[in-house]
C-alpha cells in the first residue's frame, strides 16, 4: 500500500486516471468538473447535503482532481491555468496525448491539436466546446450508484435518466480537428479550417457534423468567412485506396453514399454562447445572411428544397441546446421559418415524406399492375392450378403452334409428353412386330410339303404356284448356265452377239417336259 502511495500521491485508482485521461485526450482542455459530469455524472447527484454549491462541486470533483494530480506526476498532464470563473484547467502533454490515443483506440494524426492560448485567456472558448460537448451527449447517472441518497437526489438522478438520450458518447467526438485545403492531415496547408468539434455517431443517424462554437466575440464576417474554408475542404479530391478520386473527407470518415440526384455536403453545426456583447440572434443572422451562396437550395413544385452541391448549416445557443437537447426544438436550419430536432435540421424531412409518397404512389401502382397482371394469368387446363411465371414466359415467348402442349402447367406437361413418348414407342414396336410378321410369312409358305400333281381340291393351284416359285428359288446346274469364265470358241466369229439365253423359267420348263417328248416319240 505504500508502494502505491508513492507512484501515485494522490492514491487514485486506475479507473479513474484512465477517465481523466479519456476525456482531456477529445477535449484537450477541461476542468475537473467538466471530466466528472462526463465520466462519472452520478456524483452529480451526491453530497448534495453540503451548506453551498461550492462545497458541493468540491466534493464530488476530488476523486478526479487527485487522478489529474497523480498524472501531473506521471508526466501526462500539466496545469493549463484556470478559467474566469477561477476554475483550476488540466491539460495533457505530448505523452500524455499519445497514452489517451492508446486508450481511445487512435491514431496520432486523429487526436486533433491543442488549443491555441488556452491557459493565458481564461480558456473562454475551450470552455465552450466542452460544454457544448456535454449538452449534445447528455450523460445518464447510473442509478444503482446512488443507493442511499436522499430522495429529492434520487428523483433529481431519475429525471435526468429518463429525459431524451442526447447523442453518442465521449468516443464520438474529436476537437481541434484539422480540415485542410493543402497539404495533409497531419500538416495542413495556409488557408485550411480547423473544426471546433468533430461528431460521428452513425447509431444515432449523425454520420459526420461539423460543430463550430462562439462566444459571440467574433465578427459575424470572420464567422461566414469560414464557411469559405469548409467549401473549399469540401471539394477536395484525392485518390483513394481503390484508385478512385473521392472526396477527401470520404477517405477519413465514414457515410452513405450521396443520392443519385443530390450531393449534400455534411452539415455544420453553429453553437452561440452568450458571452461576448453581440447579441446570439443577431449573429445568427448576420452570419445566414452572409452564407447564404452555400446553404440556399432550389425549391421543387412538390413542395421541398434540394441542395444538391450546398453546405446545411444549423444554428442553434448553448441555452437552447441545455434546454432541450439534441431531440428538442433547439435548432434553426438557414432557410428555414422554425426550429426543431437536430436530426430534422441536418436532414431534409419535406424531400423524405415526398419521395416517400411518391413511392407509396408507386407500391400501389404496381400493386394493381401485378393484380391485373394475376388475373391474366392462365391455368392448367388438366389440374387447374396457375401457371408460374417461368412457365407463363416460355409460353408467351414459343410460337404457339410449336408448342405441345400450351394449355398445361409444367407438371402436367412432363406428364403429357412422357405419355406421347409412350405412345410413339408403342407404335414404333407394333409397326416393327407387324413387319416382321410379314417377312416370316412366306418363309412358312415354303417350309410346307409339296403336293405336286397328287393335289387336288380348291388349294391345288395354291400349292402348285408355291411349288413353282420354291422350284424358281433353287439354283440350277452349271451345265444349264454358261459360265462367265467360259473361253470364246476358235470357230465363232466374235463380231455376232453371243447365243442367247433361256430364262431360268423356261430352262426349268424345258427340263421338265423333253424327257416326256422323247419317252412318247415327239
Amino acid at each position: 500500500m505504500t508502494g502505491k502511495r508513492k507512484a501515485n500521491a494522490a492514491g487514485s485508482t486506475n479507473d479513474l486516471r484512465g477517465d481523466v485521461l479519456r476525456v482531456l485526450g477529445v477535449l484537450k482542455v477541461a476542468t475537473a468538473d467538466q471530466i466528472q459530469r462526463l465520466s462519472s455524472p452520478h456524483l452529480s447527484f451526491r453530497h448534495t447535503l453540503k451548506d453551498t454549491a461550492a462545497l458541493r462541486k468540491e466534493a464530488r470533483t476530488a476523486s478526479h482532481r487527485g487522478a489529474a494530480n497523480d498524472l501531473r506526476g506521471h508526466g501526462l498532464s500539466i496545469d493549463g491555468g484556470r478559467t474566469r470563473s477561477g476554475e483550476e484547467v488540466r491539460l495533457l502533454t505530448a505523452a500524455g496525448l499519445a497514452a489517451a490515443a492508446i486508450d481511445l483506440d487512435r491514431i496520432p494524426e486523429e487526436m486533433g491539436g491543442m488549443p491555441k492560448g488556452a491557459g493565458r485567456s481564461g480558456a473562454s472558448h475551450p470552455m465552450t466546446v466542452n460544454e457544448t460537448v456535454i449538452a449534445l451527449i447528455r450523460p445518464k447517472p447510473n442509478l444503482d450508484l446512488l443507493a442511499g441518497e436522499p430522495a429529492e437526489a434520487v428523483a433529481a438522478a431519475q429525471a435526468a435518466a429518463d429525459a431524451p438520450d442526447g447523442i453518442g458518447t465521449l468516443t464520438s467526438y474529436a476537437t481541434e480537428v484539422a480540415l485542410p485545403v493543402k497539404g495533409t492531415w497531419k500538416n495542413p496547408g495556409f488557408g485550411s479550417a480547423r473544426a471546433d468539434i468533430v461528431l460521428t455517431a452513425p447509431e444515432s443517424d449523425v454520420p459526420l457534423l461539423f460543430i463550430e462554437a462562439d462566444n459571440c466575440t467574433e465578427d459575424a464576417a470572420l464567422i461566414a468567412a469560414k464557411f469559405d474554408k469548409y467549401a473549399r475542404f469540401f471539394k477536395r479530391k484525392e485518390k483513394d485506396t481503390d484508385g478512385i478520386d473521392k472526396p477527401m473527407w470520404r477517405t477519413r470518415w465514414s457515410t452513405p453514399e450521396w443520392d443519385e440526384y443530390e450531393r449534400v455536403h455534411p452539415p455544420v453545426l453553429l453553437v452561440f454562447h452568450q458571452v461576448g456583447k453581440r447579441p446570439a440572434k443577431t449573429q445568427i443572422a448576420k452570419v445566414a445572411n452572409l452564407t447564404r451562396s452555400h446553404w440556399q437550395g432550389r425549391r421543387y413544385p412538390d413542395g421541398y428544397h434540394t441542395y444538391d452541391g450546398c453546405i446545411p448549416i444549423v444554428a442553434t445557443t448553448l441555452k437552447l441546446l441545455r434546454e432541450h437537447g439534441p431531440a428538442g426544438p433547439a435548432f434553426w436550419r438557414f432557410g428555414r421559418d422554425h426550429h426543431e430536432p437536430l436530426l430534422d435540421a441536418i436532414g431534409n424531412p419535406r424531400r423524405d415524406a415526398a419521395l416517400a409518397r411518391l413511392r407509396e404512389e408507386q407500391r400501389r401502382r404496381e400493386e394493381r399492375e401485378a393484380a391485373a397482371q394475376e388475373a391474366r394469368r392462365p391455368v392448367c387446363k388438366d389440374c387447374g392450378n396457375k401457371f408460374t411465371d417461368s412457365r407463363w414466359t416460355a409460353v408467351d415467348r414459343r410460337v404457339w403452334d410449336q408448342e405441345p402442349h400450351p394449355h398445361l402447367c409444367e407438371d402436367c406437361q412432363d406428364r403429357a409428353v412422357e405419355a406421347d413418348q409412350q405412345a410413339e414407342a408403342d407404335k414404333r414396336k407394333r409397326q416393327e412386330q407387324e413387319r416382321l410378321h410379314q417377312e416370316q410369312e412366306p418363309s412358312r409358305s415354303r417350309s410346307s410339303p409339296a403336293a405336286g400333281s397328287r393335289a387336288s381340291g380348291p388349294n391345288a393351284e395354291r400349292n402348285r404356284i408355291c411349288h413353282d416359285r420354291h422350284l424358281t428359288a433353287r439354283p440350277l446346274p452349271n451345265r444349264l448356265v454358261p459360265s462367265a469364265q467360259t473361253p470364246a470358241h476358235p470357230l465363232r466369229d466374235a463380231s455376232r452377239p453371243p447365243p442367247w439365253t433361256a430364262p431360268i423359267s423356261l430352262q426349268h420348263h424345258l427340263l421338265t417336259t423333253t424327257p416326256n417328248l422323247i419317252l412318247n416319240g415327239q
